[in-house]
């Protein structure tokens, strides 16, 4: 049939996935990094996605296409939510019950104090190498647990209990040579990164957030667009859990400055 349905310019798309955070539907995917309509018939036709693109490449066009169709809708975000929760259950039960079963590196871990346009090709200029620098053992890692994926955390753990939750874009603490000790330290540090990852983080960070003794939460990012998905996801994960507790973010240039 003749109707009206979406279209993605896939040039424009940045890979921030706010279009699939903002359609109800499921109708859109992220592939290789840029986000697709993944079926003609989950897609209604009313555009909840169009304000949320940064870049503007979601547009309206009239073609062929199979009619909207609520019961597959219905199926695919049933089998979606099916998916997450059964890989949710095997990571807690990795994590929690068997944390010395599968991958080493998941588990899960407290640790104490010790020693787009975002796609650009830049250079960046550098401090001079040669120039005196603290030693290594002077500046302590300040990570308070292991792991730190957002994907890979558990949504419940002891180590969140009475602490700020640091949720940062994978970059900054590389771009900011003091992050661990400026926005770390005395914090939950677990980081993403919405261009890279598959699927919404909301839902976990929600979870997070309302499982857990949390005093504040802080979004570090990057300026470039796609970080923004990132602070969408915390923003609207904070409003989910219900909690009056502090919401803040912090965006760093590409070369480590805080600018906003």
């Amino acid at each position: 049939m003749l109707r009206k349905i979406i279209q993605i310019d896939e040039e424009k798309c940045i890979g921030c996935r706010l279009c699939v955070d903002a359609c109800h539907e499921g109708a859109i995917g992220m592939v290789d990094g840029k986000a697709r309509l993944l079926r003609d018939d989950y897609c209604d036709g009313l555009g909840d996605c169009l304000p949320a693109c940064p870049t503007e490449a979601i547009t309206f066009v009239e073609r062929e296409a199979a009619p909207y169709d609520e019961a597959a809708v219905e199926a695919h975000l049933a089998a979606r939510a099916s998916a997450e929760a059964s890989a949710e259950d095997i990571l807690d039960a990795a994590v929690v019950r068997t944390p010395r079963a599968g991958c080493p590196g998941s588990a899960a871990r407290t640790l104490a104090p010790s020693g787009c346009p975002g796609s650009a090709a830049r250079t960046l200029v550098a401090p001079d190498a040669t120039a005196t620098a603290p030693a290594a053992d002077a500046l302590p890692s300040r990570l308070a647990q292991w792991p730190a994926q957002i994907k890979l955390v558990p949504v419940s753990a002891p180590y969140y209990q009475g602490r700020g939750l640091l949720i940062a874009a994978d970059c900054t603490a590389f771009a900011c040579a003091s992050f661990h000790e400026r926005f770390m330290n005395g914090n939950v540090t677990i980081i993403g990164c919405p261009k890279l990852d598959e699927g919404s983080y909301t839902d976990k960070l929600a979870a997070i957030i309302a499982a857990n003794d949390i005093t504040k939460v802080t979004v570090a990012r990057m300026e470039v667009p796609c970080c923004g998905g990132l602070e969408h996801a915390a923003a609207e994960a904070h409003a989910r859990a219900g909690k009056d507790i502090p919401f803040s973010v912090v965006t760093f240039s590409i070369t480590g400055e805080v600018i906003a």
